[in-house]
């Protein structure tokens, strides 16, 4: 059993045990990289985190590790690095980390305008926030050019997911500022607001229309 005797809280509570594991700063967004991207490489993960020193994402990983959250794994060539994943114990924080992003969507709206952005992020609002409103449809795919990397968002079966990459003829495809681009997809602005805002837009609207905030879809 994982004890962090420099920090532990010394509380016979298993949130303050929970802490003791994850509470420093930095940790929980390690693992959030780890739940969007899957077993990634160190540079991988400093990418996704700007602002962290290099020793302390070293410090943070051995710790993680030792607590089992995480594991390395030599990876076999052509890659021939060491990659870190999630454990099972790393996974079950998985809806931690959903419902902290949930209560946390509405204070982007209050956020500096030069916070750091990475396109990967858009999973997390993706996830919580959206659900598809017509799921009997044929699945659809949307392309997001927003910040450093390509995402693409897929409905799947009546749920909606985001992940890195690109994907060949895309159903509708999504340009602009992060800010623009996460109003759009939470509802906080239509169409013509986010176009007058920078936004570009190709595709169907009936295909954006898909999209649903899943307040509204429940309603």
């Amino acid at each position: 059993m994982y004890h962090s005797d420099v920090r532990s809280y010394g509380q016979y509570c298993p949130l303050a045990k929970t802490l003791d594991v994850i509470g420093d700063r930095w940790s929980l967004l390690i693992v959030r990289e780890l739940l969007i991207r899957g077993p990634s490489r160190y540079t991988d993960i400093r990418n996704g985190l700007p602002g962290i020193a290099t020793n302390l994402l070293a410090d943070r990983l051995r710790e993680l590790d030792k607590a089992g959250v995480i594991r390395r794994e030599a990876a076999p060539p052509p890659v021939a690095t060491t990659l870190f994943h999630l454990t099972e114990r790393g996974e079950e924080l998985r809806p931690m980390l959903r419902a902290m992003a949930e209560w946390g969507l509405p204070l982007l709206g209050d956020a500096p305008e030069d916070d750091a952005f990475r396109s990967h992020w858009l999973a997390s609002p993706v996830a919580v926030y959206l659900t598809d409103a017509t799921p009997d449809r044929p699945p659809i795919s949307i392309e997001v050019r927003s910040g450093n990397e390509p995402m693409v968002i897929e409905t799947v079966r009546g749920a909606v997911r985001a992940r890195p990459g690109r994907i060949e003829r895309p159903d509708a495809l999504i340009a602009g500022p992060p800010r623009v681009v996460i109003g759009l997809l939470v509802g906080r602005l239509d169409l013509p607001a986010a176009r007058a805002q920078g936004l570009e837009y190709e595709g169907d609207a009936e295909i954006l229309g898909r999209l649903q905030p899943k307040a509204v879809a429940a309603a």
